[in-house]
């Protein structure tokens, strides 16, 4: 596998998945900031808007975090990040993995953005809503399917930790908890190595 990626972007978090997974891959820097700079020919047929992470997998070729995400715990079941098909915690597992692209970042980005928020209006809410939905979801539960770590950790642990790292998480001890325990683990350890050159 090939993860198509690049410093201080959301392709941070699949780093981490990928770091959790414990399967070879190979990081491929893709300077989003410079198209003039070469680029692997496999990453525009994995990424056609030219976005970071992408991912190609022999011919599987995709983009997208969440949808990496999917992909990666399905296809290597045995990395046992998502529950199987018939399982019932299935679908709350495919909810909480596009919570953070369709729901955190775009309640993050009226909030910070100071647009108008309109609950009815937006699919996401807003951020106030987010937020209260986020701590009803990890509750007092140690990761957000309960006692198992998954690949919506991942989604929304990144959420979590960034909002954190920020200081854009309101005072909330159960996210607070979360976000540290995400901070923890020896994967997320890593990926942040990774991203920083330390590894």
């Amino acid at each position: 596998m090939k993860l198509f990626w690049c410093p201080k972007t959301r392709s941070q978090r699949a780093v981490w998945l990928m770091e959790e997974t414990g399967l070879e891959y190979d990081r491929v820097l893709i300077d989003i900031r410079d198209a003039s700079k070469p680029r692997d020919p496999d990453f525009p047929k994995a990424s056609p808007m030219g976005k970071v992470p992408a991912l190609a997998d022999g011919a599987v070729m995709l983009a997208d975090s969440a949808a990496i995400a999917i992909y990666v715990a399905d296809r290597y079941p045995q990395t046992r990040l998502a529950p199987a098909i018939d399982d019932p915690k299935r679908g709350s597992y495919l909810w909480w993995m596009v919570f953070t692209p369709g729901v955190v970042e775009p309640a993050m980005a009226e909030k910070f953005s100071g647009a108008e928020p309109n609950r009815m209006r937006s699919g996401w809410g807003d951020f106030d809503l987010m937020i209260e939905t986020f701590e009803k979801g990890i509750g007092d539960k140690e990761w957000i399917l309960g006692d198992t770590f998954s690949a919506a950790d991942v989604m929304c642990g990144s959420s979590a930790t960034f909002m954190k790292q920020f200081g854009m998480l309101p005072a909330s001890k159960p996210l607070e908890a979360y976000a540290e325990r995400c901070m923890a683990r020896p994967a997320f350890q890593r990926s942040i190595a990774l991203e920083s050159g330390d590894a």
